[in-house]
């Protein structure tokens, strides 16, 4: 055995299998685990000597699920075997071995002997489907233990039991949503669910599971006693009726059909209920084989934990540099954004010097923090101590001497040079060697750095709004900016636990081009004549979280409006689009419509009400379409363009070489601004649709809308070939 697990029977012949993998700090589910797992469950089965077992873990947690590498080999073993023995052939194989894990948790589950599960951290995925498989759960008291099968996030759903165990655990409405929403349970949750049979101190935690499966020498699982009830009742029943089809349409709603593996769910839900369990688990296991060889699987399988596990463990750190623990940061610029950094870098355990023109706008800074955190803790997802002491770390104050001895400093003032280059001056009239970050969002880092003591140590270090909730740090790297800034940056970002992505100098950098298209797109739809609405709904159709027009009033209208201006003075009048810049003058200057930050936008935000699209905006536009005229409009041409807009100017940021890593364009469009997370990020888009597809739609939208849909040389140069981003730029490898 390759030592995955420590196997110890006791004078009782009570036997505790302990999962410790070695040289791993948590436990995931491999071949070796597989296979091991297997000969411990029959060696168990097969002596009498043995009454149960109990499987814990090693570690701190008890298991974070599937090694998803695992998953991604057997997809590229169906394709090559597809390629050489035929489809039939490779999906046969697919199946079989994507099942392995699903019949031996069923082979411990009615091997004879009763199981029990101690579960000492938190267990997710294949990992806690271990757990459901047991006949008993039993978890050690700890806030920090999460449960839950949360596959669905990244285009899989659980293949190992999970779905038909935990629709015969809780009622199937209950079952769909938890399935559906991929949450994970603190404790308290899971047990009030019944998915967790007791909870009791860390030190009684073995003792009691021993105990258990002492007390229980015939235990079964419920699904295995002829005379067991569903417990939501049966799929052709009343209660059937008023879950299954609300169930679709919510699904329909939430998700426009864009993700295989939700619909999956609904059906091996659905089919399986009407099945004894042992084929319930064989059609579980048939959907699981079809959804694993689905595109938006490998994408998302890819982008979502493949490369952002990559990228989160330090793809782009230079290996040059010794790695710096940051002790003290300082944030100049107490409002939303800095307020936002000095948040999150106060809860990783940084101290933090908080610097605002003045006192009591630092204070101000400072109050934002205490009210995010008090929120937390109104919730119940922090504690007033744990707040306290992240509130201890921060220090508010207008005086830059405070800054000495900061390992870095963020600069987060307003979107303006003169008032950058001064916060710059000042801070380094104190520190004068210290890495400085810029929170620039449009600004050229290179320009920028005119004004630092070395540029070399300036660097560009871009927050996503709101700072708590966005997973994205954005790097810019200046023409100057050397590697000991840069890997000072990627440590910082990875204490405060973002995903970063590092990018070369350009107005916007990557994400804000991306999604600046985005929202312009939104606009000259507008102008066109097409209802606000629409364009709205056909963006969440194509999978964005939100519509141009409520993104555009979540960044703010007054910004975007000082976004165009700034592009038209650098770069001239043909840098714009006339008509987006006459209607963002039209609502901010006009109507005072500056989005939700002061209640009016493209929508209105009414005190204790719904927001709702503002019913003035009719009046701003040049043309409005007649109903047939609506009626005839494209949807799918409309998705496409909202798509097509930003995953074009994607391919142009990594052909001019701003992003360099096909990584990074894709985690950086998901995490930045929500790029269809279905299709695994922009440049993966393009990949799902083959490059010669793509660029033959482009040329389309080109013809009918103009220059901002031109593919670039490289596309063109692909679509030659058909060939595709991840196979012309494997990870790692630079565009030429």
């Amino acid at each position: 055995m390759s030592g995955n697990f420590k196997l110890d029977v006791d004078a009782d012949g009570i036997a505790l299998v302990a999962w410790d993998m070695p040289d791993r700090t948590m436990n995931a589910i491999n071949l070796s685990v597989i296979e091991e797992l297997g000969k411990i469950v029959e060696q168990i089965a097969g002596d009498a000597a043995i009454k149960g077992a109990v499987i814990t873990s090693g570690k701190d947690t008890f298991s974070a699920g599937a090694d998803l590498t695992l998953l991604e080999s057997l997809t590229r073993a169906f394709t090559d075997m597809a390629k050489n023995q035929g489809e039939e052939a490779a999906a046969a194989l697919l199946f079989a071995e994507s099942r392995k894990l699903s019949q031996l948790y069923r082979r411990l589950e009615s091997s004879g002997k009763p199981w029990a599960a101690a579960i000492n951290g938190t267990a997710l995925g294949g990992g806690f489907e271990l757990c459901l498989a047991c006949h008993q759960r039993i978890a050690a008291e700890n806030d920090k233990t999460r449960l839950g099968l949360p596959e669905v996030k990244i285009g899989l759903f659980p293949g190992a039991g999970g779905t038909q165990r935990i629709a015969r655990m809780i009622a199937p409405a209950d079952a769909l949503q938890f399935l559906l929403k991929g949450d994970q349970l603190r404790l308290s949750r899971a047990k009030a669910m019944k998915l967790v049979d007791a909870v009791v101190p860390a030190a009684d935690l073995v003792k009691t599971a021993k105990e258990w499966v002492k007390a229980n020498p015939k235990a079964k699982a419920p699904w295995d006693d002829e005379k067991v009830r569903l417990p939501g009742g049966q799929v052709y029943s009343k209660a059937g009726m008023m879950t299954f089809p609300p169930a679709n349409a919510i699904y329909r709603r939430e998700t426009y059909d864009n993700y295989p593996a939700a619909r999956a769910i609904l059906q091996v839900v659905y089919e399986g209920l009407l099945l004894p369990f042992d084929r319930a688990l064989t059609v579980e296991s048939r959907y699981f084989a079809k959804i694993l060889r689905s595109p938006e699987a490998a994408a998302m399988i890819r982008s979502l934990f493949v490369s952002m596990q990559e990228l989160n463990k330090g793809a782009r750190r230079p290996g040059n540099v010794p790695p710096s623990e940051l002790k003290k940061v300082g944030i100049i610029g107490a409002g939303f954004m800095g307020a936002g950094i000095a948040s999150v870098s106060a809860q990783a355990g940084i101290d933090v010097v908080l610097i605002d023109r003045d006192q009591d706008s630092a204070d101000k800074g400072k109050a934002h923090v205490h009210k995010g955190l008090t929120d937390q803790v109104n919730k119940g997802r922090s504690t007033a101590a744990a707040r306290d002491a992240v509130l201890a770390r921060i220090t508010a104050t207008a005086d830059y001497q405070a800054l000495a001895g900061c390992d870095l400093i963020v600069e987060a003032v307003f979107e303006d040079r003169k008032v950058k280059a001064e916060a710059t001056t000042n801070a380094q009239a104190v520190v004068p060697d210290v890495v400085f970050g810029s929170n620039t969002s449009t600004l050229p880092i290179s320009s920028l750095a005119e004004t630092a003591k070395d540029p070399a140590r300036f660097i560009g270090i871009h927050f996503f709004s709101p700072v708590e909730r966005m997973m994205l740090v954005e790097i810019i790297m200046g023409k100057k900016t050397g590697d000991a800034a840069l890997a000072m940056a990627l440590d910082f970002v990875r204490a405060i636990r973002k995903t970063p992505i590092v990018v070369n100098d350009t107005r916007g950098f990557y994400a804000n081009r991306c999604v600046l298209n985005y929202i312009q797109e939104g606009h000259l739809m507008l102008l066109e004549g097409i209802p606000p609405a629409m364009i709205e709904n056909a963006a969440r159709m194509a999978g964005m979280p939100v519509g141009p027009l409520s993104l555009n009033d979540e960044t703010a209208l007054d910004l975007g409006l000082r976004i165009v201006r700034a592009a038209e003075t650098d770069l001239g009048p043909g840098a714009v689009d006339p008509r987006q810049k006459k209607l963002l003058e039209d609502m901010v200057e006009k109507h005072g419509r500056l989005g939700r930050k002061n209640g009016k936008g493209f929508y209105d935000y009414p005190a204790g009400g719904k927001k709702h699209l503002w019913s003035g905006i009719a009046d701003l536009l040049p043309k409005t379409l007649t109903r047939e005229q609506v009626e005839a409009i494209d949807v799918a041409e409309l998705k496409h363009r909202i798509l097509v807009v930003m995953a074009v100017e994607a391919a142009r940021t990594f052909e001019e070489g701003v992003v360099t890593d096909v990584r990074e364009a894709d985690v950086g469009s998901i995490l930045g601004f929500g790029f269809a997370p279905y299709s695994g990020g922009t440049l993966s888009y393009i990949d799902m649709m083959g490059s010669k597809r793509f660029v033959a739609l482009c040329q389309n939208l080109e013809k009918k809308y103009g220059p901002r849909f031109a593919p670039s040389k490289l596309l063109l140069d692909m679509a030659k070939t058909d060939d595709r981003f991840y196979r012309r730029f494997p990870p790692g490898k630079k565009a030429a």
